[in-house]
């Protein structure tokens, strides 16, 4: 991959920003846990290289009725333990919520974490957004995900520190020589927490207070996490085969270190690392006898504990989101923000299953019927076909989490076509009915896949690729597994016939496979680059110039400001504009333009044009109206204020409450003051006068200019608005700038400045003016801006951004005048109406919200001044 060019800055200049660091450090934990994968499947392919195929799935299918009930049921009780980390978690932080509700939320949150892996970030991604919904702010989630976290793995390090002291690990382990040294550090760590936990008072860590639970959470936290790996160890106990029992204890030393191993290598699922490690603690290594049934039981332990309850709970949020919307419309529970990646996760594991079916061996009952029935060259046919569509369902997968209508159509005509091919190649119903499944829930759901951009431009991102190396890894190592004990040789290539097992079958199965992922690979690089953003140009203005005047928010006339870079959406029906300040990528405002579904294109376009260059996508001061936007994409919402709008049809100065303005108006007035609009045609010849008054007020204010949401005194961009300007007999004492649409929604001000000697009440003067003739000119509002942190509240239920930003809106006057500004406002009985910032999840907030106030002011230096 070429490293991104050097950005250039509003200024024109170059500033060569450190992409390279950025982009190893994307890569860095992806290609860290496909290695760790690579190296667990090479050990698991030395230990287990005596095995057979027939051998594991002889074991599979011959595990009794009895042994698999009882698995079963021991899964169906973990997860009931399971569900007491959250009901544990929202008694510690204050919280209650029906048991019922509480229950599902932690069986689908660890469902797929158990199965995917990453347990951190997918079970609280899950738990965020099921939470949210029944009212938990996001501080008391993050607290529940935490305490959640660490009853995990205390209960994990105690059940192992316990089980090491009082059982021998067998020679060849890792720890095996260290085992009681180990052990007690194990033990401690749980003990610690729990004594820690009778001393009320907070400790100190450097700078930071850690409040430790009360004695019962704490002692809770770690005896259900006990439970829960208890409970596991049971289910895979009763599985393996007798003759390999030395008791559950011994068992159960190897299975947890096999386990920690496996979270340790940040594998998903610890897939390969596990099992590589049950196989050296039973000392199977070259024994097939002994590692055949322990391969066997660990696949039926994986189909029971993580397949399972994987499938049971996907279809339990399908039927949660139809049940929950079905009062809206027929097909409004497929209109969710969950679905489109449900559906690409699905997607995934149908590509999967797909390319793991073509690389081990059919059955040979069902070779021997379809033998009866079909000539070879079907049967050749379909297993290459079925394979090849197994890897584009794995690139089609992202298409769909992009909401993609190319890859829509394309997955729904594959995984028909996958399904025929699985039962042409060995009878594999089992697959066939999966993907027809799937393929029945993707046919309802077309609206939510809108966009029509390329499959090609869909942004790959390095975990999305890591995530189909490792799939394919994985079926090139099912390959080697499933025929070792076949003799490669090169003619094996060209064999033609039922016999040689269907290893050169399964060969090149794989290598079409492989071929489609590259050849998809090498189209898309060779796509046409992406330009670099640039300060536009007057073609540019030219080309935004109808969108600006017709848009219903007059704030779209800050592009004309010439600092942001714009960014145009299909036929240029729709543009943002944006700037970048560090790694934060900061649209201001919303998309301008009529066509909603090129306004909902830019989001997306922009959002790919973000991680490509691994920075992070923001969207400042956003209206409520466009909110689905980026909820869509999967942003998060901040209040950063909210926004007065004067109704003009029923402004006016009658009245008690307007006797002050009404007053002060009147006396200006008497005094020979006037207001003069004029086009942007006459701007250039005041030029050195408005000049002249704003190098004024800025040293009498002690102020700089500010940039991004507001204009600075720029010649070039005064030129392009009309001027209101106010004189007192033939001298000019103030100016604003105007924006105006076409419409007539919408007029609004942004460069404002007055001399310092102007008369008391100028600027009171000049909105009252302006009102005026903005009514009189038939305009339905006037934008007067935004008053930053208004209408955040300091409710102790109120999320912890709002009650920081209100903070900082009561004693933050020091840096902004935030009251003052709302108070003056408020003069004019303005409606307000919030304004949001999108950002993305994650640690990042600080970093970007620094990045934001930067580039509003200017530079740091201008953050901490007026």
């Amino acid at each position: 991959m070429d490293t991104p060019a050097p950005l250039p800055r509003a200024d024109g200049a170059l500033t060569p920003p450190s992409q390279r660091s950025v982009w190893l450090r994307r890569i860095a934990g992806p290609l860290v846990s496909l290695g760790m994968l690579a190296l667990a499947l090479w050990a698991l392919h030395l230990l287990a290289r005596h095995v057979t195929y027939h051998e594991i799935r002889a074991y599979v299918e011959h595990v009794s009725r009895q042994r698999l009930v009882l698995a079963i049921a021991l899964t169906t009780a973990g997860f009931w333990v399971m569900s007491f980390y959250d009901r544990f978690a929202l008694a510690a932080i204050g919280k209650h919520l029906p048991w019922r509700r509480v229950t599902l939320i932690s069986f689908i949150s660890y469902a797929f974490s158990n199965a995917i892996g990453m347990s951190l970030l997918v079970s609280g991604s899950i738990r965020y957004r099921f939470y949210l919904q029944n009212g938990l702010s996001t501080t008391e989630i993050a607290r529940l995900i935490l305490y959640t976290t660490l009853a995990f793995w205390l209960g994990l390090l105690a059940l192992t520190g316990v089980t090491l002291l009082a059982v021998p690990l067998p020679s060849g382990l890792p720890l095996s020589d260290w085992r009681i040294a180990v052990a007690c550090v194990m033990v401690a760590i749980p003990a610690a927490w729990i004594a820690g936990s009778f001393y009320r008072r907070p400790l100190r860590v450097w700078r930071w207070q850690l409040h430790l639970p009360a004695p019962r959470h704490a002692i809770r936290q770690v005896a259900i996490g006990a439970l829960d790996w208890w409970l596991a160890a049971a289910v895979m106990y009763v599985l393996m085969p007798d003759r390999l029992s030395a008791g559950f204890g011994h068992f159960l030393a190897i299975f947890v270190v096999a386990q920690i191993a496996g979270l340790i290598s940040h594998v998903p699922g610890g897939l390969g690392v596990f099992e590589a490690v049950m196989l050296a603690g039973f000392h199977a290594t070259g024994n097939a006898h002994l590692a055949a049934p322990i391969l066997g039981s660990l696949a039926t332990f994986r189909i029971v504990y993580y397949l399972m309850p994987l499938g049971a709970a996907t279809v339990l949020v399908l039927q949660r989101e139809t049940r929950s919307l079905r009062q809206h419309s027929l097909w409004s529970p497929w209109f969710t923000n969950l679905l489109p990646p449900f559906f690409a996760g699905l997607t995934l594991i149908s590509g999967a299953v797909l390319l793991f079916s073509g690389a081990t061996k059919a059955l040979p009952d069902r070779i021997a019927i379809l033998r009866s029935v079909l000539p070879l060259s079907v049967l050749e046919v379909s297993h290459l076909l079925a394979s090849v569509i197994g890897m584009l369902l794995l690139i089609l997968a992202r298409g769909l989490q992009r909401r993609l209508d190319a890859a829509y159509w394309l997955t729904l005509i594959l995984l028909i076509a996958g399904a025929v091919f699985s039962l042409l190649k060995g009878i594999d119903f089992e697959e066939a009915t999966f993907l027809g499944l799937l393929a029945l829930a993707l046919v309802p759901a077309h609206s939510l896949f809108y966009r029509r951009a390329s499959l090609f431009s869909a942004h790959f991102s390095p975990g999305w690729i890591v995530a189909i190396l490792a799939i394919f890894g994985c079926a090139a190592w099912l390959v080697v597994f499933s025929f070792h004990h076949v003799e490669y040789s090169h003619s094996l290539w060209w064999q033609f016939s039922f016999q040689h097992g269907h290893a050169p079958t399964a060969l090149r199965a794989l290598v079409a496979a492989a071929a489609a992922g590259l050849l998809f690979a090498l189209a898309s690089l060779i796509r046409p680059q992406t330009p670099h953003p640039a300060t536009p140009n007057e073609a540019d203005f030219t080309r935004a110039w109808p969108l600006i005047r017709a848009y219903r928010s007059a704030q779209a006339h800050l592009a004309l400001m010439g600092d942001k870079h714009l960014l145009f959406g299909p036929a240029g029906r729709a543009f943002l504009m944006y700037d970048i300040e560090g790694r934060s990528w900061v649209s201001m405002g919303d998309p301008i333009g009529q066509d909603e579904d090129a306004r909902r294109e830019l989001v997306w376009s922009f959002m790919e044009r973000c991680e490509r260059a691994g920075g992070w996508p923001v969207f400042y001061q956003v209206s409520p109206a466009d909110l689905d936007l980026y909820l869509e994409v999967g942003m998060n919402l901040l209040k950063i204020g909210e926004e007065a709008r004067v109704k003009l049809a029923a402004f006016s100065l009658d009245g008690k409450t307007r006797k002050t303005l009404r007053n002060t108006v009147n006396k200006l007035a008497r005094d020979g003051l006037r207001l003069e609009v004029i086009p942007a045609t006459a701007v250039r010849s005041l030029l050195p006068q408005l000049k002249a008054i704003s190098d004024a007020w800025l040293a009498d204010k002690h102020a700089r200019e500010k940039r991004f949401s507001l204009g600075a005194f720029d010649p070039a961009y005064l030129e392009r608005t009309p001027m209101a300007l106010v004189w007192q007999g033939d001298a000019l004492l103030a100016f604003a700038n105007l924006f105006l649409t076409e419409p007539k929604t919408e007029a609004s001000v942004d460069l404002m400045r007055h001399l310092p000697g102007a008369p008391a009440g100028i600027m009171d003067f000049l909105f009252v003016e302006l009102l005026r003739w903005a009514q009189h000119e038939g305009y339905a509002w006037f934008n007067l801006g935004m008053a930053p942190l208004a209408g955040l509240t300091t409710r102790r239920m109120a999320p912890l951004w709002n009650r920081f930003g209100a903070l900082v809106f009561g004693r933050g006057e020091r840096f902004y005048n935030f009251q003052g500004l709302k108070r003056y406002k408020d003069k004019f009985d303005p409606e307000w109406e919030p304004r949001y910032m999108a950002v993305p999840g994650g640690i990042a907030l600080p970093m970007i919200l620094a990045n934001v106030a930067s580039l509003i002011s200017g530079g740091l230096a201008g953050v901490v001044h007026r």
